[in-house]
């Protein structure tokens, strides 16, 4: 519950733009991987796209932290991965 409650300090002390970023990758990440688009594979394919943007931008942000920056990078690289994935076999 700490842990949750200090991300949200953080989230709050954050530049206009960058809760946008997040707030926009983080709801279309959600609705595009909604079975609602699940038939057409470009939808999963942007949904990919969004964690990694969303992903990129906190890894960005925890730079300082080395280990954390490294384990949110590494899930971006897999989210663009799956992305390349889902386009390629559309």
């Amino acid at each position: 519950m700490h842990w949750i409650k200090f991300m949200m300090k953080q989230f709050l002390k954050e530049p206009l733009w960058f809760k946008i970023l997040i707030s926009i990758t983080l709801l279309s990440s959600i609705i595009f991987s909604s079975s609602f688009f699940s038939d057409n594979a470009y939808y999963q394919g942007g949904s990919k796209l969004a964690a990694a943007i969303f992903f990129c931008a906190y890894g960005i942000k925890l730079r300082r932290k080395r280990l954390d920056s490294i384990l949110v990078f590494a899930t971006a690289i897999i989210c663009i991965f799956l992305f390349w994935h889902s386009i390629k076999n559309a």
